[in-house]
C-alpha cells in the first residue's frame, strides 16, 4: 500500500539536471467555456480556418498551421524553473511550430495549488503531473480533461501513428478513453529489445575518497554497513569544518520515505508478489531486519535529527554540495549535477555506487527502471484554447521527431550526423558534460523539457552521453533494474471509503516509520510495529482494500501480457 516513487528511471541515469522557472498569462473565457488568449483573440477564426485543411493519418496536422500561438502548460512540481523560449531548441521548436508555452508551477504545495485550479475549473491548456496522484483521476472524473483519443479522430489522426499502442492500451480508462499519455514509459517489448541498456535512479552511495580511506568495506551486511558508519565518524569527524553525517535519506513524508521504502525493500530484493498474491513487503522479515539496523544507526548516534526534520532537497543539495554524507540510500539524479561540480574540482571527493543492503543470501537488487506507466503524464484541459493545435502539438511532441527536437535540436545548430550517428556537435556535448546549467540556458536540449520525453527512442542519440562521474553510477544500476509495471496503479480511487482509508493506512505508516528508528531497543521497535500492524489489519475497509489491489494487479498483468503482443 502507499504510492511507489516512480520517478524512478533512466530519464535520472541520463544525467538530468533540471532548472526550470514560470510565469503566468491570463486569460478569459469564451462564451462556451473555452479559455482564450486575450493576446490572441482570433484563436477561434484561426481554428476554423485550419479545421478546414484535410488532416490525414500519414501527416502531422501540426503542419497544416503554425501560426503564432502560446499555450499555458502547467508542471505539478515546484523545482521545475525552466522557461520556454531564449535557448536553442525552445527557439527553434517555435520557429518550426509556430508553438510557445508558458509554463506555471506551484510556488509552494504543488497539491494545494492544482487543487485550487480544479475546484474553479480554471486548468491551463495543458497539464502535467506524476501519475499516481490523486488529481489524475480527480481531473478525469471531474470531466475536466479532454480525451486524447477523441481529439485525435477530429483533428489530428497522425496520432494514432506516432503514439506507443501499448501505452494507450495501459492508459485507456473503462469507458474506452484516454486522457493522458506518459513519460519516460517502457512496455515489455521495450525490455526485450532494451532491457540491458536499461538503468535505474535507485542507488547506495558512498563518497569516493573516505570509502576508499577505509579500505572499501563491505557495506552489504548488517555488521558491515554499521561498521563502516562508525568508522566514518570516527575517523572523520568533520568535513572542511563541518560535521559529517554517516547516512543520508530522502525525506520522510506524509506517505513514508522512498529511501527506507521502495529504496530498501529493492535492494533487498524483496518480491511484490507470491505465488500470483501481492505480497506486504513492509511484513518481511529481511526488511525489518534492515529496519532495525538503521534504528541501531539512529541509536549511536549515526542519523542527526535534522535527517528527520528539515531534510527538503535544497538542504539535502547543500550539504551533498559540500561533501558532507559519508553514505546515502537516495536517488542519484538528485545530485548529478551538484556529483558533476564535485567530479571537476577533485575526482576522488565524488560520490560513487556501491554494492548496498542486501538479504542473507545476496542476491542483485531489484532496482525499479521504468515502467509502461512512466514517470508523470500529460493532459489537455477541457478549457484549451485551441483542441486542433494542442493535439497536433501533443503528437508533435510525443512522436520520433518531436523528441529528436526536444533532445538534439537543430541540425547544424546543436548537433550533426558524425560517424554515421546524429549527436551533438562536440562544443554542444562537452558543454552539458561539464557544466549543466549552462548547457541548459544555451542550448535547452538532453531533457531540459522533459514532459514528453521518450527514453528509448532517445538512446539513439546518446552517443557521448557516458562522462563521469554519472557513468560509473549509471553503470552500475545495468542489468539490475527491472519492470514493475505490473505494480503500478493498484491503489483504490482515492475518493472512495476504501481509498480514503488506505490513505489514512498510508498516513500512519509515514507517522510510525521514524518512531521505528528513533526506538530505544528492538524490543520498542517490535511493539510499535506490531502495534500498526494490528491497527491496519483491523480497519473495516482492510479486506476490500486487499482485494481491490489485488484485482487491480491481476487486471495489470494480463494487460501487459495484451501489450506484448502488439
Amino acid at each position: 500500500m502507499g504510492k511507489m516513487f516512480k520517478s524512478a528511471t533512466l530519464l535520472i541515469a541520463l544525467m538530468m539536471c533540471w532548472t526550470l522557472a514560470a510565469c503566468s498569462v491570463n486569460t478569459g473565457i469564451s462564451s462556451n467555456g473555452i479559455a482564450e488568449d486575450p493576446a490572441n483573440s482570433n484563436a477561434n477564426s484561426m481554428e476554423a480556418d485550419a479545421s478546414d485543411k484535410k488532416t490525414s493519418p500519414d501527416e502531422p496536422a501540426w503542419k497544416l498551421d503554425t501560426t503564432p500561438i502560446t499555450f499555458d502548460w502547467y508542471i505539478n512540481f515546484d523545482w521545475f524553473t525552466s522557461k520556454w523560449g531564449g535557448n536553442a531548441v525552445s527557439d527553434y521548436i517555435t520557429k518550426k511550430t509556430g508553438v510557445s508555452l508558458n509554463f506555471i508551477v506551484p510556488a509552494g504545495d504543488a497539491g494545494e495549488k492544482l487543487n485550487t485550479m480544479m475546484s474553479a475549473r480554471s486548468l491551463p491548456d495543458f497539464i502535467t503531473l506524476g501519475w499516481y496522484e490523486d488529481a489524475v483521476q480527480k481531473m478525469i472524473n471531474g470531466d475536466m480533461v479532454l480525451p486524447l483519443n477523441e481529439l485525435a479522430d477530429q483533428y489530428d489522426p497522425y496520432f494514432f501513428k506516432v503514439a506507443d499502442p501499448a501505452k494507450l492500451s495501459w492508459y485507456t480508462q473503462s469507458n474506452g478513453k484516454v486522457y493522458g499519455y506518459p513519460n519516460a514509459s517502457s512496455s515489455p517489448a521495450d525490455y526485450e529489445k532494451y532491457g540491458q541498456l536499461f538503468t535505474s535512479n535507485q542507488t547506495f552511495v558512498v563518497r569516493k575518497d573516505l570509502y576508499e580511506a577505509l579500505g572499501k568495506p563491505d557495506m552489504s551486511t548488517p555488521e558491515g554497513f554499521l561498521g563502516a558508519l562508525r568508522a566514518a565518524k570516527e575517523k572523520f569527524p568533520e568535513v572542511d569544518g563541518q560535521p559529517l553525517i554517516p547516512i543520508g535519506l530522502h525525506e520522510f513524508t506524509e506517505t513514508g520515505n522512498y529511501s527506507l521504502d521502495e529504496y530498501l525493500q529493492n535492494f533487498l530484493a524483496i518480491p511484490k508478489q507470491k505465488d500470483g498474491k501481492l505480497y506486504d513487503r513492509r511484513s518481511d522479515p529481511t526488511y525489518l531486519k534492515w529496519l532495525k539496523v538503521f534504528r541501531q544507526a539512529n541509536e549511536d548516534g549515526l542519523m542527526p535529527t535534522d535527517v528527520y526534520i528539515d531534510e527538503k532537497r535544497l538542504e539535502k543539495d547543500e550539504k551533498i554540495s559540500q561533501g558532507r554524507y559519508f553514505a546515502m540510500l537516495y536517488q542519484w539524479s538528485d545530485f548529478t549535477e551538484i556529483n558533476q561540480k564535485l567530479y571537476q574540482k577533485d575526482p576522488n571527493k565524488v560520490y560513487i555506487a556501491i554494492d548496498g543492503p542486501a538479504n542473507d543470501a545476496h542476491d542483485a537488487p531489484t532496482l525499479a527502471g521504468n515502467g509502461i506507466s512512466g514517470w508523470t503524464v500529460t493532459l489537455i484541459s477541457k478549457n484549451v484554447k485551441d483542441k486542433k493545435r494542442a493535439i497536433a502539438f501533443l503528437s508533435y511532441l510525443l512522436s520520433e521527431e518531436g523528441n529528436k527536437d526536444l533532445y538534439l535540436g537543430e541540425k547544424g545548430v546543436t548537433y550533426d550526423t558524425i560517424d554515421g550517428k546524429d549527436q551533438f556537435l562536440p562544443a554542444v556535448m562537452h558543454l552539458l558534460n561539464t557544466d549543466r546549467q549552462a548547457f541548459d540556458k544555451k542550448y535547452g536540449g538532453s531533457y531540459m523539457y522533459w514532459m514528453l520525453m521518450d527514453t528509448n527512442m532517445n538512446l539513439a542519440w546518446m552517443t557521448g552521453m557516458n562522462a563521469e562521474p554519472a557513468k560509473q553510477i549509471a553503470d552500475w544500476t545495468r542489468g539490475k533494474t527491472i519492470s514493475m509495471s505490473e505494480f503500478d496503479n493498484l491503489d483504490p480511487d482515492p475518493t472512495t471509503k476504501e481509498g480514503i482509508a488506505e490513505g489514512e493506512q498510508t498516513r500512519l505508516w509515514a507517522e510510525t516509520l521514524p518512531k521505528l528508528l528513533m526506538a530505544g531497543s528492538d524490543a520498542e521497535f517490535d511493539q510499535l510495529y506490531s502495534g500498526f500492524m494490528n491497527t491496519i489489519t483491523k480497519d473495516p475497509e482492510y479486506g476490500a482494500i486487499m482485494a481491490i489491489r489485488q484485482a487491480a494487479y491481476e487486471r495489470n498483468v494480463q494487460k501487459l501480457k495484451s501489450s506484448f503482443k502488439q
